[in-house]
């Protein structure tokens, strides 16, 4: 079975965010050493130093080269404010999407048309463009209308009238990931093997593809929250690790 390094970081970053905010690790107190660290956390040196990145492109902790690893203090935090807190979080937003959108998924994929896959391809390669270049909100409206279009495809109104009667939230919730500019076109890449899946018209591998988006791109806008195993995994990994 493979190691999922991204699962490793993953995990990290969420357990030194939560003594963060538990105060374990208080504003202005410098982190234990990566070597102890590493050993406290049992991951390798190279997969804590990808969780501190991520820490700090939250605003959650300053690297100082020479000097080790701070907690920023509270008002210099620089993560970006989920806007519609006082309707719904965000880590309510995207476990609907989750719940919503892997299903979706997976009834497109055996109702697509080739007009429609095509549709997706041009909207995927439009979003590559967007993102390259650095314009993120038309990224994040053409990330709604794949979503949405493949929501359509899968032919079930119920779930269609949730995501357009929550435009604004769930446009916001795909903005979001592209703050980690360093990690901006993981989006494309995550919908090129939704995309695939559907055009092998494999249900399976499209609702797991999509959920590992969703969940990748909460992680990318600092959420985590439970899922499945296999959904740690990316879609490619969850099959090697099925084959006999």
């Amino acid at each position: 079975m493979k190691t999922n390094s991204h699962a490793v970081t993953d995990a990290a970053v969420a357990t030194i965010r939560e003594r963060i905010e538990r105060q374990v690790y208080p504003a202005g107190a410098m982190l234990p050493s990566q070597r102890q660290l590493a050993e406290e956390l049992e991951i390798s040196r190279a997969s804590l130093r990808e969780a501190l990145s991520t820490l700090e492109a939250l605003g959650m902790v300053a690297i100082r080269p020479g000097k080790g690893v701070y907690v920023s203090d509270l008002s210099e935090r620089t993560g970006v404010a989920w806007r519609f807190a006082d309707q719904i979080s965000l880590a309510d937003t995207y476990q609907l999407r989750y719940a919503l959108e892997g299903f979706a998924a997976r009834l497109a994929a055996l109702a697509s048309s080739a007009d429609e896959i095509a549709w997706l391809a041009d909207n995927v390669e439009s979003m590559r463009i967007a993102l390259s270049e650095g314009r993120f909100d038309e990224a994040a409206q053409l990330d709604f209308a794949f979503h949405l279009r493949i929501v359509g495809m899968a032919g079930n109104g119920a779930i269609a009238d949730i995501l357009r009667g929550s435009t604004e939230i769930v446009m916001e919730s795909q903005r979001l990931p592209f703050y980690q500019r360093e990690l901006v076109l993981s989006t494309y890449h995550e919908h090129v093997e939704i995309l695939e899946a559907l055009q092998r018209r494999d249900a399976t591998a499209a609702g797991r593809a999509m959920e590992y988006h969703i969940v990748r791109a909460a992680q990318r806008a600092g959420i985590h929250f439970p899922v499945p195993p296999t959904m740690q995994a990316s879609p490619d990994e969850v099959l090697a690790q099925g084959a006999p």
